[in-house]
């Protein structure tokens, strides 16, 4: 273990970071966080913009970053905010984001249904709070809510957190897409804290607008990118297709022991990854664990082996992934029953083309939806103190008429399918 654990860190979006306190730095250097260098913050958006390669780590590292600067501000308001407290949230950010699966939320689903990246999060936190003696206890009340002081939660998870400051400050500088620049620096400076909630301050208002207009800039132009999109999907398909020849073929099925176990196993309730599980080899484990050693390099791997894969949707899938032949997405606005008409047909398309069942070109040629919405009125809103010490939602305070639109749920549909299939 380092002796010198006074680091500085150069980040292309902030400059120069300190590590805040020596046992950041432990934290940082364990495995569990070191992953996360391995794990990309966009999924495929690099398919459409070749700059999008930054990781969950860099992330970690400035929505830390981002924390020190907020209790900076809110301590020179008069917010009592202790040292342990400054310690804890600020591990609380850093490890906000351990539960994220290769490529982020793209396989958040596919290779463990109905549990949460937040919930593995806890899990490996709890993990680390035990290496390190408790260490990270106030850390974990901070992150679950359950901390006295609420306000330090909504830093690290709200609809103005600093997660959110710092994913859409980092993804415009790394995409190049500048309708995702936010005031971070003066939206951090406008925070207050009002019975125990985290508020903005009425001058800080403007801020807040563009914050909100630039998430929902960035969803449609980055995140929800029809090219990204499709990037996406086909990966998810490839994940449900190795996991139907995973069951009916182990044999014939290469992949890493940590993505072999995944595909072979349904997990649904958190419980479960703390539970023994036996390897092949006769090693005995936890899903956890196995998930700690999995990361982005497990899935390429597995695509340049399975694009010569016999099975004819594994292997075109896989394929395209890697030499960026990807399938075609259609985008509309409403739902049409003539859509549903031509899904028919391309599929027969499909299975009378690649001589497979209707079944798997399932896989082939899909539909679904895309929805998504700046700002929420459910749960926990972001509230604007008023000169008179009053809270208004900002929806309510802005002038700005679409702020409102803003909470509005787009929903589009699409049509997938593979562009040979046009040709």
């Amino acid at each position: 273990m380092s002796t010198n654990k006074q680091k500085i860190i150069n980040d292309p979006v902030y400059g120069f970071i300190t590590l805040p306190f020596p046992l950041f730095f432990d934290v940082l250097e364990h495995p569990f966080v070191q992953r996360l260098r391995r794990v990309s913050q966009l999924g495929l958006s690099s398919t459409v913009y070749p700059g999008a390669t930054h990781n969950r780590f860099q992330h970690a590292l400035g929505a830390a970053h981002l924390m020190g600067l907020a209790v900076e501000s809110l301590r020179g308001k008069g917010v009592a905010i202790s040292p342990d407290e400054e310690q804890a949230v600020t591990l609380a950010i850093l490890l906000h984001d351990l539960g994220h699966w290769p490529f982020s939320h793209t396989l958040e689903h596919s290779l463990a249904s109905g549990v949460s990246h937040e919930q593995i999060s806890l899990l490996l936190m709890e993990r680390l709070d035990r290496h390190f003696k408790g260490a990270l206890r106030l850390a974990i009340r901070i992150f679950t809510n359950q901390h006295e002081k609420p306000f330090l939660h909504n830093l690290v998870s709200g609809q103005l957190d600093l997660d959110r400051l710092d994913y859409l400050a980092r993804d415009s500088f790394f995409t190049g897409v500048s309708e995702g620049v936010v005031g971070v620096h003066r939206i951090i400076k406008m925070l207050n804290v009002h019975k125990g909630q985290l508020v903005v301050e009425a001058k800080g208002i403007y801020s807040i607008e563009n914050f909100l207009i630039a998430r929902r800039l960035m969803y449609w132009q980055v995140y929800l990118h029809k090219t990204v999109v499709a990037a996406e999907l086909m990966l998810m398909q490839v994940m449900a297709r190795a996991k139907q020849i995973m069951a009916d073929e182990p044999d014939s099925l290469w992949a890493t022991p940590a993505l072999s176990f995944f595909l072979s196993n349904e997990l649904d309730a958190p419980e479960q990854f703390e539970q023994a599980a036996r390897l092949p080899n006769g090693r005995q484990t936890s899903p956890l664990d196995l998930f700690a050693q999995l990361d982005d390099s497990d899935i390429w791997a597995a695509l340049k082996v399975w694009q010569d894969h016999a099975d004819p949707v594994l292997s075109l899938l896989s394929r395209g992934l890697l030499t960026r032949r990807l399938l075609r997405l259609e985008i509309h606005e409403e739902p049409s029953s003539k859509r549903r008409k031509r899904l028919e047909l391309l599929r027969r398309q499909a299975w009378e083309r690649w001589r497979i069942t209707p079944k798997q070109a399932e896989l082939l040629v899909f539909e679904g939806e895309l929805s998504n919405k700046a700002y929420s009125f459910v749960g926990e809103k972001i509230n604007i103190l008023q000169k008179d010490g009053s809270l208004r939602d900002v929806a309510k305070a802005s002038d700005i008429s679409n702020i409102t639109a803003l909470a509005k749920n787009v929903t589009k549909f699409y049509l997938c399918y593979p562009k040979e299939l046009e040709e």
